[in-house]
């Protein structure tokens, strides 16, 4: 069973940092794009940031300039480091995977469990 765990989150006054790690695990034949998501109480689920297995990332505008996203391909991890945090960041943060997996080598889209991230003012 191909899956992603997630570490890190919790709680951190505003300005402060955290660190997120997802890590894929299972029959996993290659991915391509990696991911953060966060969704708060009330709202969608945004992209926080993606990056492919070719370094290219992407950013929300809300977090560009404050959050680095990285990834070790060896070790099928994506990392989210958050610097400056706000309270508008609070949330729920799910890690992101696309690629090929399982016995099958199916395209899967995977998904995390979900982190809480929590800024107090």
């Amino acid at each position: 069973q191909v899956q992603l765990v997630e570490s890190g989150g919790g709680l951190v006054q505003a300005g402060g940092s955290l660190r997120l790690s997802c890590a894929a695990s299972g029959r996993i034949f290659s991915i391509n794009l990696m991911g953060w998501y966060r969704q708060a109480p009330g709202k969608q689920r945004e992209l926080v940031a993606r990056i492919t297995s070719g370094g290219s990332t992407n950013y929300a505008d809300s977090v560009k300039g404050r959050f680095t996203i990285s990834r070790d391909n060896a070790k099928n991890t994506v990392y989210l480091q958050m610097n400056s945090l706000k309270p508008e960041d609070t949330a729920a943060y799910y890690c992101n995977a696309e690629g090929v997996v399982g016995p099958f080598f199916e395209l899967r889209e995977l998904w995390g469990q979900g982190s809480q991230v929590t800024v107090s003012s």
